[in-house]
C-alpha cells in the first residue's frame, strides 16, 4: 500500500520534473539531452547482457570510473551500461565508454518507467554507487531477476534517521539488494539497520584515484611563480562562498592570520584566494557575488595557458576536471560543504594531492574519512568559516607546518587504497554466479 501511494506521488510529479529539467537546462544544456529517457523511453539500441552501473552525479561517476578501470583490467571485454541523474555526471561518464557500451539517464522512479528501462536494456546485474536505492526500481529488478548491489555504500546518521522514518517504504528496497559493500564499519552498521545485507566493508573507492600528474605539476608551477601563498575554497556551496567574500571585503587591518584589506590595486596582500564552486551552474553566480562584495575577479577560463592566474582579489575556478591543477596551485584548501550543515565534500583528493585541509564542523557525509584525516594530521577542524580563514592564512604562511600536513595527507591517502580491486572482484563474482 505504501509503495502504491509513493508510486502515485511520483507519477503525479512528472510534469514538475519536466519543468525543472527545462529550468536547469538553461544553465546546463546537458539536462535537455534525451529527456524522454527520464520517463523510460529509450531510442538507443541495446544489446542484452551488459553490466549496469548507476552513478547519479559527478562524485559517484568519478568513483565508478575507478571501478570500471579495475573491472576492465580483469575482464577487458566487459560491456557497460552507465546511467546517471545529473548533467555533470553524464558528461564525466562519457569518457568511460568503449565500443559496445551504452550511456543513458536512469528513469524517474515510477513502475512503468523502470520496467521499460529494464525491458529495453536487460542488464545482467546492476551496481548502484554509494546511496541510490529507489523503491520501484528495486522492486522491478527483483521481479525481473536482475541482481543489484550497492557499491562504495555509505549512509550517514542523518540519512539513517530519514530512511528509518520511511522504513515501510525503504526497508523492502534495501532488503531486495543482493549485497551492500560498505565504505566503513559505521556505514555497515547503519545499512544493516535499514535492512541491507552487508557483504563486506571494502573501503572508499575514491582513495584509489591518482591525481593527474600533468595538471598537478602545472598548478605547482604556477604557485612557484607567485610571491604570496594561495588558499583555495574547494567545492564551495551556496551560502559559503558569499560569506567568504563578505569576510574578505570587511577586512580592514592586518590581523594575526596574516591577510589585510585591499590596496589601491585591489589585491589581497598576504594571501591569494581561489574559489572553486561545487556546482558548475554556480560559476557565474559566484563571480557575481564576489564583484558585489567589491572584490575583483579573474576566472580560470580567462587565464593564459602558460602564465596562469591574472591579478585579482579572487580567482574563480570555473572549469571541470581540473581539481588536481587547483590543488597544485593552492597551499591550503578549505573544505566546501562543511561550514553549513551540508555534510561536507570529499577531502580525499586534496590529501592525495598533498594539499593541507581546513574543514568546518559539518562533515557527516564523509565522517570517518574526515576523522581519520584529522587524526593523521592531514586536516584541521575549526568551528566557523571565519576561524577557517584565519587558520588557513596562518597555515599558508607557516611553510614547515604546511609541509608536515601535506606529507601526512599523502600518507593518509596512500594507506587506504585497495577498494577498487576488492569491489571489482566482488562484481565479477556476482556475474559469474549468475551464469
Amino acid at each position: 500500500m505504501i509503495r502504491r501511494l509513493y508510486s502515485l506521488l511520483m507519477h503525479g510529479a512528472q510534469p514538475l520534473l519536466r519543468r525543472r529539467l527545462r529550468r536547469r537546462g538553461v544553465a546546463e544544456p546537458g539536462y535537455l539531452e534525451a529527456v524522454d529517457e527520464r520517463f523510460g523511453f529509450y531510442g538507443t539500441p541495446a544489446v542484452p547482457g551488459a553490466l549496469w552501473i548507476h552513478a547519479v552525479s559527478l562524485g559517484e561517476t568519478r568513483a565508478a570510473a575507478l571501478l570500471v578501470q579495475a573491472l576492465r583490467e580483469r575482464d577487458p571485454g566487459l560491456r557497460i551500461l552507465l546511467t546517471h541523474g545529473t548533467a555533470t555526471g553524464r558528461a564525466e561518464g562519457a569518457s568511460l565508454l568503449r565500443e559496445g557500451d551504452v550511456q543513458a539517464w536512469l528513469p524517474w522512479d515510477t513502475p512503468h518507467a523502470v520496467r521499460r528501462f529494464l525491458a529495453h536494456f536487460q542488464p545482467r546485474a546492476g551496481v548502484l554507487m554509494e546511496t541510490e536505492v529507489w523503491p520501484n526500481l528495486a522492486e522491478a529488478c527483483r521481479r525481473a531477476g536482475v541482481p543489484v548491489v550497492l557499491a562504495n555504500a555509505r549512509l550517514s546518521e542523518k540519512s539513517l534517521r530519514q530512511t528509518l522514518r520511511l522504513k515501510r517504504l525503504s526497508r523492502p528496497a534495501y532488503a531486495s539488494l543482493q549485497a551492500a559493500w560498505a565504505q566503513t564499519e559505521d556505514d555497515a552498521r547503519r545499512l544493516t539497520r535499514v535492512g541491507a545485507r552487508v557483504g563486506g566493508v571494502f573501503g572508499n573507492l575514491k582513495f584509489d584515484a591518482q591525481p593527474d600528474p600533468a595538471l598537478l605539476a602545472r598548478g605547482r608551477g604556477w604557485r612557484e611563480r607567485l610571491a604570496q601563498p594561495v588558499v583555495m575554497f574547494a567545492s564551495s556551496r551556496e551560502g559559503e562562498d558569499g560569506e567568504l567574500f563578505r569576510l574578505l571585503a570587511a577586512q580592514r587591518e592586518l590581523d594575526e592570520a596574516g591577510f589585510a584589506r585591499r590596496s589601491s590595486d585591489a589585491a589581497v596582500p598576504g594571501v591569494r584566494w581561489l574559489v572553486v564552486p561545487r556546482h558548475p551552474q554556480r560559476f557565474d553566480e559566484v563571480a557575481a557575488l564576489a564583484r558585489q562584495a567589491g572584490l575583483s575577479v579573474s576566472r580560470r577560463s580567462e587565464w593564459d595557458a602558460e602564465q596562469g592566474p591574472a591579478q585579482a582579489d579572487v580567482w574563480i575556478g570555473d572549469s571541470l576536471g581540473e581539481m588536481p591543477l587547483y590543488y597544485g596551485l593552492a597551499d591550503v584548501a578549505l573544505l566546501g560543504g562543511s561550514f553549513l550543515p551540508l555534510g561536507g565534500q570529499n577531502l580525499i583528493e586534496a590529501a592525495a594531492c598533498g594539499c593541507p585541509v581546513v574543514m568546518g564542523p559539518h562533515t557527516f557525509n564523509f565522517a570517518e574519512a574526515a576523522e581519520n584525516a584529522q587524526a593523521a594530521g592531514a586536516a584541521v577542524r575549526v568551528a566557523t568559516l571565519e576561524d577557517a580563514v584565519r587558520e588557513a592564512a596562518g597555515l599558508a604562511a607557516d611553510a614547515p607546518r604546511r609541509a608536515r600536513q601535506a606529507e601526512a595527507g599523502l600518507s593518509f591517502a596512500g594507506a587506504h587504497r585497495g577498494a577498487a580491486a576488492r569491489t571489482a572482484q566482488a562484481v565479477l563474482d556476482l556475474l559469474a554466479a549468475g551464469r
